[in-house]
């Protein structure tokens, strides 16, 4: 959800806004509380790549599918694979986001894949930084 704010000079600023994924309530104002701004496109991109393919009804495409790569043999060409589909799905669905680069690096003793995920947010000038750890659960 994009709101519009006018300041005194009419200069228009975007802020965004996206509700919790468990819908608690706020203490104070018994409304639902919300991830506001750069915290709101952190929790997009990671609810994104973390989605599977055909997991949301009505979006068969949307998600990063990454949980099938997560039980194959970890190669560089694993990697790669794992790169592509995470800089692709956050291209293509998260248009508050510009991308900069996705570092994915593995601990294959620990069965962990770290993603690292840097991009700017629209008419925001400094880098953000996103930090993303997948494992198999079985």
């Amino acid at each position: 959800m994009v709101a519009t704010v006018y300041t005194p000079r009419t200069k228009k600023i975007n802020l965004y806004q996206d509700f919790k994924k468990d819908l608690e309530k706020s203490p104070i104002s018994n409304d639902l509380t919300v991830w506001k701004d750069e915290d709101s496109v952190k929790e997009s991109i990671k609810n994104l790549i973390l989605t599977n393919r055909g997991e949301r009804l009505m979006q068969p495409n949307l998600g990063g599918d990454i949980e099938a790569m997560l039980f194959e043999n970890i190669t560089p060409a694993t990697i790669i694979v794992i790169k592509n589909q995470i800089t692709n799905t956050i291209e293509l669905h998260e248009p508050r986001a510009e991308l900069i680069e996705v570092i994915v690096s593995s601990n294959i003793d620990d069965n962990t894949v770290k993603v690292s995920i840097q991009f700017y947010i629209t008419n925001v000038q400094q880098p953000i930084t996103l930090d993303v750890f997948l494992e198999r659960t079985r």
